[in-house]
């Protein structure tokens, strides 16, 4: 599956979301939420603008010199006796991973969240290993699993098209039987995982940044279920995309703060953890250290217009804001990725025949640019992909081509053109209304057309459906006639100087 969450066409997938009413209102509440917390938290820091131009610096600075400090920190993990393996794509990730548990011979994996372990669909491979068994540890992503492993709606807050009564019924499957208080419910699976987590024997994690030059990983959590799969596991795996690197840990702390303020609007989030594998004296952490370093398509941005969202630290603002995501939230974009990033990453990861249809999911309005804390112009790199797609693969298989070279045909005719001007108004009266009382005087005068037939072409239902659009006025009353009956104003004489005087 990879980063594809649903086979559906992408307007089915539109409308499902569009009928989920309680999902659309989570998402709402929440964008309006985290938009006061965001806000509050960029603030405090101060100086928030120069902070984007510091950590769009880092991050540039990175990825121009990628293979050295992938070098760097994977020649630091192996002096501490750590391993690193390199992987191509997502099928020699998981392979090895798969591999090397069977190895290890475990029986009790336990998960922490992380969106690269579900981009190289690493939960689906070790379940398919006999007598294994596998717990993800974060809270929603436990919620998720539990409800047959369905499908994220945030890249932070993953479960926000749940209810408290659906995580209920969720948690009644294994013995819980009280209200659905989340206080309760909390409690509750608290104590289920810990029970997990206990006899857990190989952990794996994700990577927030990658310090390249002492070989540590850095991850930020707010719930601690990370740190415990680091501590108790005897052997730990840390998953990374091959760009999550900072040169040392001044950089780290930096992106942290970056990170924390604009994912949940906090200074930092409750558990920053730099670790690596257990050092003599120690008594948690993993006896085996391993890193697995993923491309799976990362490295077809680089040099190219699109490297810039590899600048991504996965905080998710670009949700936060985004309008589009409002309305259809995560399921809609059918891939892990929702959002303006996941408009931009799905076909560089994916491809454009899989995610063809995500890069006219955005108005262009460009908040999601003005909000991101390294400073990733998305709205141009999502119009870059319909360049691509329709300059490049020629990839457009509507009406649209045909509908827009009619148009030029008959706005470059001026027999064409003032015919349609004389034709507009009479012609649209069997599909307008006039306007209701109470309306804004002067927007719709003549009336609104509110219906078009099913024959009319989809390019026109596309605007018609879900806009007011004014009836075209009389001919005698539209700007040309105004323009060509209109008589400019006698202007005075311009009075010249000489010799000091006016004349």
């Amino acid at each position: 599956m990879g980063i594809s969450t649903s086979d559906k066409p992408f307007i089915t997938r539109v409308k499902e979301a569009e009928a989920d009413h309680f999902m659309r209102a989570a998402v709402a509440k929440a964008q309006d939420a985290q938009f006061i917390k965001r806000t509050q938290a960029r603030r405090e820091l101060g100086n928030w603008n120069e902070w984007r131009d510091l950590a769009e610096q880092i991050r540039q600075h990175v990825l121009k010199y990628l293979p050295d400090y992938l070098e760097e920190f994977a020649d630091n993990v192996e002096k501490q006796d750590g391993h690193v393996f390199f992987a191509k794509d997502e099928d020699e990730a998981h392979n090895f991973i798969k591999e090397l548990a069977i190895a290890k011979k475990a029986k009790n994996i336990v998960k922490s969240k992380s969106m690269v372990t579900t981009e190289i669909d690493l939960d689906k491979t070790l379940l398919s290993i006999p007598g294994a068994n596998l717990l993800e540890s974060d809270l929603a992503e436990f919620i998720l699993q539990e409800d047959n492993w369905d499908e994220p709606t945030h890249i932070v807050f993953p479960t926000l098209h749940k209810n408290r009564d659906q995580i209920q019924k969720e948690f009644q499957k294994l013995g819980y039987d009280g209200d659905d208080d989340p206080q309760y419910e909390a409690r509750f699976v608290r104590g289920y995982l810990r029970k997990y987590f206990m006899k857990a024997d190989f952990g794996i994690t994700g990577c927030n940044f990658a310090i390249a030059d002492n070989g540590m990983i850095n991850l930020d959590t707010n719930e601690g279920n990370a740190d415990i799969t680091m501590a108790i596991s005897k052997t730990q795996v840390v998953v990374m995309g091959m760009e999550r690197i900072v040169p040392s840990m001044k950089e780290a702390e930096v992106l942290d703060n970056m990170l924390a303020r604009s994912a949940v609007g906090q200074k930092l989030t409750t558990y920053c953890t730099f670790t690596g594998r257990k050092k003599g004296g120690e008594v948690d952490g993993p006896d085996d250290f391993w890193v697995v370093i993923v491309d799976d398509g990362r490295s077809k941005a680089l040099g190219t217009e699109f490297e810039p969202i590899l600048q991504c630290i996965r905080c998710g603002a670009c949700m936060n804001v985004c309008p589009v995501y409002r309305q259809v939230g995560g399921k809609g974009y059918g891939s892990i990725y929702p959002g303006p990033l996941g408009e931009v990453l799905s076909p560089i990861l994916g491809g454009y025949e899989k995610f063809k249809d995500l890069p006219y999911a955005c108005s262009l309005c460009a908040v999601c640019t003005e909000t991101c804390p390294v400073k990733i112009p998305l709205q141009h790199l999502i119009r870059e992909h319909r360049i691509v797609e329709m300059d490049g693969k020629h990839m457009d298989d509507s009406m649209t081509n045909l509908i827009l070279k009619m148009v030029g045909k008959g706005t470059q005719s001026p027999f064409l053109f003032g015919s349609a001007m004389k034709m507009a108004h009479p012609a649209s009266n069997m599909f307008s209304q006039t306007e209701q009382p109470g309306a804004v005087e002067g927007m719709y005068d003549e009336g609104k057309i509110d219906y078009v037939p099913k024959i009319v072409p989809k390019l026109i239902h596309g605007w018609i459906d879900t806009r007011d659009v004014p009836r075209p006025v009389k001919v005698k009353e539209n700007f040309r006639h105004w323009f060509k009956d209109h008589k400019p104003e006698e202007t005075a004489p311009v009075v010249k100087k000489k010799g000091g005087a006016c004349q």
